[in-house]
């Protein structure tokens, strides 16, 4: 099966990167597909103000290139896709997105450690601040947001995206894991969701 006319930006959570499970499988699909070109896994910075900007970034260069982009944010990654959707009115697949991160995060303040470099940051209460300013509370275009969550998610509370998201397309599976177990084989139906807006759910 040949991939819509689409480009995607994927977008790492807090503390991953494009070494990350997911990011390695969307690399791997678009690659058999003929079409890497198609895709961009950018390393985001730890700081949010300059992360944001860098992801703006990255989503216009593609468009640039190519007719029609999407993004896939995973966890905070999904919290910066919200955001850029509501600012730039492309479609974005948020996969058990962050809701709220400058008030989850208030217990991680001080030294952290990212998950695949082993690099020390420190999370300031002016991250927190940085990421208050870009939360979407209101959803304005909720039809080009499709929402992935799984109730197993060990990280998260899906209940808090289920309701920020409620009139967004959606996929809702129990059990799973903040990962979002199973994710590649929904690739088809988030590819045909981010071509046409329509959202073809097979159980």
């Amino acid at each position: 099966m040949s991939l819509p006319p689409t480009a995607c930006l994927y977008l790492h959570g807090f503390l991953s990167s494009p070494a990350s499970g997911k990011a390695q499988e969307v690399l791997h699909y678009y690659r058999e597909q003929n079409a890497e070109d198609r895709v961009c896994i950018p390393a985001l910075p730890f700081e949010p103000v300059v992360a944001i900007a860098q992801a703006a970034e990255h989503l216009q260069a593609l468009q640039q290139r190519f007719e029609q982009v999407f993004v896939i944010g995973s966890s905070l990654g999904g919290f910066y896709a919200t955001w850029l959707a509501q600012q730039h009115g492309v479609r974005a697949v948020l996969v058990n997105p962050a809701v709220r991160p400058h008030e989850l995060f208030q217990h991680y303040i001080g030294p952290v450690k990212h998950y695949y470099t082993d690099e020390i940051h420190e999370l300031t209460p002016a991250h927190l601040e940085q990421l208050a300013a870009i939360a979407v509370t209101t959803i304005a275009q909720p039809q080009n947001l499709l929402v992935m969550l799984q109730t197993g998610d060990e990280t998260l509370d899906y209940r808090h995206a289920e309701e920020l998201y409620r009139g967004c397309p959606r996929i809702l599976e129990q059990g799973g894991s903040h990962t979002f177990d199973g994710f590649i084989d929904h690739m088809p139906t988030i590819q045909e969701f981010a071509a046409s807006g329509r959202l073809r759910v097979t159980s």
